[in-house]
């Protein structure tokens, strides 16, 4: 596992990542039990996110928690021996800056053909992040300092479902008012 001053140093080395236009690097989907499986594509819908994942199977299903994305670099500096980075446990890890000045809260991202919106929900490390990756990487994703880049990740809720591709664009929309 990382400590501080590696993933210190590797984010300092890693190259800034795009503004409002990037690139859709991994999809995930989260089966539960800890266990992930990579796919080259997925079905976005309003109901169940994204179709096979976890989050349309729990108890508790907050919107504001839907779909959860990844800055896909942050995710291979934490990863280490063992690990691959999107066992961090988001939904798509992306090439796309996620910081707060980037993407305030309700602006909306275009991903193929569905349509997200970046909700206030704060995304944070839980025991599963620690457990994989150590409590360094979580202190890390989570310091103060770190917050407005959100390292960790942002929530999102979906607007507009529709089909994400491994490769496919991901773009801030100009569609403020969604659908219809």
């Amino acid at each position: 596992m990382k400590t501080w001053a590696q993933l210190e140093a590797g984010w300092a080395a890693t190259p800034a990542p795009p503004v409002g236009k990037g690139t859709v690097q991994v999809i995930c989907l989260r089966l539960g039990d800890g266990k992930h499986r990579t796919v080259s594509e997925a079905v976005v819908t309003v109901e169940g996110g994204i179709e096979g994942d976890r989050w349309a199977k729990g108890k508790e299903r907050p919107l504001d928690a839907q779909v959860t994305l990844m800055n896909a670099a942050v995710a291979d500096l934490i990863a280490h021996t063992g690990k691959a980075g999107y066992e961090a446990g988001d939904n798509l890890y992306v090439d796309l800056d996620l910081s707060e000045a980037a993407l305030p809260v309700g602006t909306r991202l275009r991903l193929g053909t569905a349509l997200l919106e970046v909700t206030p929900e704060p995304h944070t490390g839980c025991k599963k992040f620690r457990a994989r990756f150590g409590l360094e990487a979580v202190k890390w994703v989570n310091a103060p300092e770190h917050k407005v880049l959100r390292l960790r990740g942002v929530n999102c809720r979906v607007v507009e479902g529709g089909m994400v591709q491994v490769g496919d664009g991901v773009e801030v929309s100009d569609d403020e008012y969604g659908p219809g």
